[in-house]
């Protein structure tokens, strides 16, 4: 860090300072823990080493460090029906979150996968030498997992370690002309990943909000959404949620997800929160096909102005007028905190109305300017958006062109 002099020294320490304090307070205020399992092998861990000494038709599985999603996608389209089926029921945590491996062979596996974590979770609700709160715990999994495994939910990426990792699609991935991934924030997992109440404030009500509002948009379109908890959030317990430690595990994982993406669709991401962290760093290494960046209620994005993103994609940020990331103080210093706030129009990024959004957890909100938004960028329609200034210079030199599939 370069230096200077007392008085801008005194002034950003007191602004870290304030930052902790918001990161604390609100951890201690809902925010959950993260259960840690380190030091043994994981469930996921166990399926792919298995997979690395399988073998199908007489033949080696591939080997997962040295193969791309291309090399997998071209090992399963070489095999019948029958052996994929096989492979799935034999490794199923390795095929379900396995990029390249056909989607609908990743839903059946994952199907598979939960299965086997209910029945964990269900003996371990009845073991009495768990202590009552770990029987109770037990049995909010097992009752999750039944969940995910209800009717016929399209299970993209689970894995059951810790808090837990999920990944749900809505609408026909492999056909879809235009994906939208919702990227969510903080404390999301396995259990926080639906809710019953204040729905719309989970991944799973946010990306069945925006799916809905894209087929009423333009139900010619062929679309599809994915609510990604497929990363491990920060807690509000420790400083996680003001570093980007999280954020660059997360990015690693978000750029494999769009990478082997089926098709050539174009893909939007909706980063609310941290999640916004994690779509910043990810940026300069996503592909072309990442059409437009939409963030929503964003501590920053780690760096100062959407040139530094390094991308050809559409930065987009919104912000309602009562969210209390407003009051994060927006700089990095020593990897605490995120940087520049995306609203600044010294950012650059196109600002949209927020109208109708209600503090941090409103935007996919059914009714409001913010999800009205996010739907019309999903679709391509971006002379339609509505902008946060009379100015409209957010729709400014766009057309309603899509560049689907961009090489």
């Amino acid at each position: 860090m370069t230096s200077f002099d007392s008085t801008p020294q005194l002034n950003v320490w007191r602004m870290l300072l304030a930052l902790a304090v918001v990161f604390v307070m609100l951890g201690t205020t809902g925010w959950t823990a993260v259960r840690n399992h380190r030091g043994a092998p994981t469930p996921l861990s166990a399926s792919l080493s298995a997979w690395e000494r399988g073998h199908i038709g007489g033949r080696e599985l591939p080997d997962l460090d040295g193969t791309t999603p291309a090399r997998l996608t071209q090992f399963f389209a070489s095999l019948d029906a029958h052996q994929r089926a096989r492979l799935a029921a034999r490794y199923p945590l390795a095929v379900g979150n396995m990029n390249g491996a056909p989607v609908k062979l990743r839903y059946r596996a994952n199907r598979i996968a939960l299965d086997q974590a209910r029945k964990v979770e269900r003996t371990r609700m009845r073991d009495h030498r768990l202590s009552a709160a770990g029987q109770h715990d037990a049995g909010r999994r097992m009752h999750r997992y039944e969940a995910l495994m209800a009717g016929k939910r399209h299970i993209l990426a689970f894995d059951p370690m810790g808090s837990g990792r999920v990944a749900e699609v809505f609408g026909n991935l492999g056909r879809a002309e235009r994906v939208s991934v919702v990227v969510p924030g903080v404390d999301t997992d396995l259990l926080t990943f639906q809710r019953t109440e204040r729905k719309y404030t989970a991944p799973v009500g946010m990306a069945k909000a925006l799916y809905r509002a894209e087929r009423e948009a333009s139900p010619q379109t062929r679309t599809a959404v994915i609510a990604w908890a497929d990363y491990t959030t920060p807690s509000g317990l420790g400083m996680d949620a003001a570093t980007g430690i999280r954020a660059e595990e997360g990015a690693v994982r978000l750029g494999a997800l769009v990478r082997a993406l089926p098709g050539r669709s174009s893909v939007a991401l909706y980063c609310h929160s941290y999640g916004s962290v994690v779509c910043g760093v990810a940026a300069r290494s996503l592909p072309s096909r990442v059409s437009d960046i939409a963030v929503a209620g964003s501590p920053g994005m780690r760096v100062e102005k959407v040139a530094h993103l390094r991308t050809s994609a559409r930065v987009w940020a919104v912000r309602d007028s009562d969210d209390w990331i407003q009051d994060v103080p927006h700089l990095e210093v020593g990897g605490l905190g995120h940087g520049a706030d995306p609203m600044s129009s010294a950012f650059g990024a196109r600002v949209l109305s927020a109208r109708g959004a209600k503090g941090h957890t409103g935007y996919f909100e059914p009714g409001t300017d913010s999800l009205r938004n996010f739907a019309e960028i999903g679709i391509g329609a971006y002379r339609a958006v509505r902008c946060a200034h009379e100015d409209d210079a957010c729709r400014e030199g766009l057309s309603d062109t899509a560049e689907v599939g961009r090489a």
